[in-house]
């Protein structure tokens, strides 16, 4: 592997010396991306940390929905690119798979409105209500009557929360068939993260093309304007985080 003077300076940083390391047998290449990817990062954490403190100073509000297939680790991504970032003016949300109340009477929106953010702050959605687009209706946990009322008001719902100065980023997390296999494999060998594997990891590779279909639809009818889709389609879990970042800095002119 030929090295330029830029690869050595990096690989002799701090960084770069912890990368070369970090394993018993030393790889220049995986150290030299490792590093690479950590610098890249770095700068944009920082770029983040700007961004929050403009939003608090303009009272700003912002949620960012991220969904993606099984194993496309959404909540890695949220934790990795707001680790610097003050914890008092953001706030991460989950929201899982259930099956539905249909006898409440309950307006599906509403336990969404409840936790809009305030003036200055920031509410990620690992999951969001597109549960009832994609993950319910594939595995039998909404109706289709359900279903189909979900369809019919999410982008009138949306178009309030803009209208009302919530800025809203919605992200979709593509990862190959392939790719899904690999990191479920990973999950389930390991004795630190087996406990992640649900039920609905276990079946996404048999209901793989379900679904693509309902993601299809959902992109299709969903994607606004005011509120459009952003797919990630990259494997490599570094790329997956980089890519979100960066769009989500794009959104803003802060100083």
């Amino acid at each position: 592997m030929e090295l330029t003077k830029e690869d050595l300076e990096i690989l002799n940083s701090k960084i770069g010396i912890k990368h070369l390391l970090e394993n018993k047998k030393i790889d220049l290449e995986n150290a030299l991306y490792r590093a690479r990817y950590e610098l890249k990062l770095r700068e944009i954490q920082v770029e983040l940390v700007k961004m929050q403190l403009w939003l608090i100073a303009n009272n700003k509000k912002l949620v960012v929905l991220f969904h993606g297939g099984d194993s496309s680790e959404k909540s890695g991504v949220i934790r990795k690119i707001l680790s610097h970032n003050n914890p008092r003016h953001y706030r991460v949300e989950v929201n899982l798979p259930h099956r539905s109340d249909g006898e409440s009477g309950e307006w599906y929106f509403k336990k969404f409105v409840e936790k809009l953010p305030q003036p200055g702050e920031m509410v990620l959605w690992d999951r969001s209500w597109y549960n009832r687009a994609t993950i319910e209706p594939v595995h039998g946990l909404c109706s289709q009557e359900e279903y189909e009322l979900f369809m019919g008001q999410v982008n009138e719902f949306e178009k309030m929360l803009v209208e009302s100065g919530v800025h809203l980023i919605k992200f979709y997390f593509t990862i190959s068939k392939k790719e899904q296999a690999k990191r479920i494999k990973n999950v389930k060998s390991s004795p630190l993260t087996k406990w992640k594997m649900t039920p609905f990891d276990e079946q996404s590779q048999e209901l793989w093309d379900e679904y693509k279909s309902y993601k299809e639809n959902m992109f299709a009818k969903t994607s606004t304007d005011y509120a459009p889709w952003i797919e990630i389609t990259e494997d490599k879990r570094e790329e997956e985080m980089i890519q979100a970042a960066k769009h989500i800095l794009t959104c803003f002119k802060y100083e």
